[in-house]
């Protein structure tokens, strides 16, 4: 009896585990894309209902897969250099924190941007944005 109990507690962590994967794959996985300008691959991350805010204002800036995507097309075609660096990430739960920092945006100077994504499942759900002010 003790060995039953024993395997169905160290069960549990790994069942628990496996209903919530980790994150940081997908948003890698977005950021890739991202870099390599593939705005396909890119959207595939996204959820059909995928929201993004500004923290700095709290205001909604997209709200579903295809205003992301009207937001992202033009900005891709218009940034052929466009790359980002992750300075920092933070994993936590079903969140990654991501302190970017950007070249090659429309041919502008370099910034530096906070990102904040949540992940259900495999999808990026959400995305906040934090620029400096």
């Amino acid at each position: 009896m003790k060995k039953k109990l024993l395997l169905i507690v160290l069960f549990i962590p790994l069942l628990i585990t496996a209903q919530t994967p980790n994150p940081e794959p997908v948003v890698q996985a977005n950021l890739d894309a991202y870099n390599a300008h593939n705005i396909e691959a890119f959207m595939s991350y996204f959820s059909e209902d995928i929201a993004m805010y500004n923290f700095n204002d709290g205001k909604q800036t997209a709200n579903g897969i295809e205003e992301v995507r009207a937001i992202y097309e033009p900005y891709f075609k218009a940034s052929p250099e466009l790359h980002s660096k992750i300075l920092k990430r933070t994993v936590f739960d079903n969140k990654v924190i991501d302190h970017e920092y950007i070249t090659g945006a429309r041919g502008g100077d370099p910034f530096e941007i906070v990102l904040i994504y949540e992940v259900v499942k495999v999808k990026i759900v959400k995305m906040t944005v934090i620029r400096k002010r």
